[in-house]
């Protein structure tokens, strides 16, 4: 899961790992399938691995011309890339910083979303695979390739506009649902949450689990993950630190 701040350089994102369980004119031209192939019996080479990938991606992100958005957001985006580069993703897939991926909070993960930047007018188009950002005020955590795309990758946080363009799953029913509060500073401070909120909840399933750069979250999965239930432990949660959030799992 991710948490950024705003920084001059790298946007710097805390990604916990899950828990068990605009004008066509700013559209991003997606890149052209190679047609070379490695002859048979010869290992593939980095360069041609990173070619599948992007072939992959191209076809993921190929958006038919003039599609309307689905939902339209408005907010401020952030990037990250090490130290979560070749870490799982929330949908199980190795991050890659050089890939044009995202996080979002809420979106069904495999979502295909346009960011623009409204200040440059650079705007990229990338597939959600992750979760987050875990800051107030922030809407989406693009990967590296993304924010260079976009504009974003030197200012580190931008105001953009996100447009939803195709969900593999409905984005206004089902789903399972988490809460997730966070980030603490040291695992003490995580534990003393989580217990309080086990506590309350006593049909939830409480973790407290650390981030890659050093801080704490606990992430609330309440009973058949529901979402009406997540919501309402969202809404009546409380901490003197930390943010309290509505995650969408899948």
């Amino acid at each position: 899961m991710l948490s950024g701040c705003g920084g001059k350089k790298q946007a710097k994102i805390a990604t916990p790992p899950p828990p068990p369980m605009t004008s066509t004119s700013a559209t991003v031209p997606t890149p052209k399938p190679s047609t070379a192939k490695p002859a048979e019996g010869t290992p593939q080479s980095n360069a041609d691995k990173r070619q599948e990938k992007a072939d992959e991606a191209a076809n993921v992100l190929s958006v038919p011309e003039g599609t309307r958005p689905l939902s339209v957001e408005t907010g401020n985006a952030s990037w990250y890339g090490a130290p979560y580069h070749n870490r799982r993703s929330s949908n199980g897939e190795i991050y890659d910083m050089h890939q044009l991926t995202a996080a979002h909070r809420t979106l069904p993960l495999g979502s295909t979303v346009r960011v623009t930047n409204l200040k440059t007018g650079h705007s990229t188009i990338v597939r959600i695979t992750d979760r987050g950002p875990f800051v107030e005020g922030r809407i989406v955590d693009l990967s590296l390739a993304a924010a260079k795309q976009a504009d974003i990758w030197q200012a580190g946080v931008a105001k953009v506009r996100l447009e939803v363009l195709r969900t593999p799953a409905s984005f206004d029913h089902g789903g399972r649902w988490a809460v997730q509060i966070g980030s603490f500073p040291d695992e003490d401070a995580a534990r003393t949450i989580a217990n309080q909120v086990s506590r309350r909840y006593k049909t939830a399933r409480v973790l407290s689990f650390g981030s890659p750069i050093g801080d704490w979250w606990v992430r609330v999965r309440v009973l058949q993950d529901d979402r009406k239930r997540a919501e309402e432990v969202a809404r009546d949660t409380r901490t003197a630190e930390g943010k309290v959030f509505l995650v969408r799992l899948d």
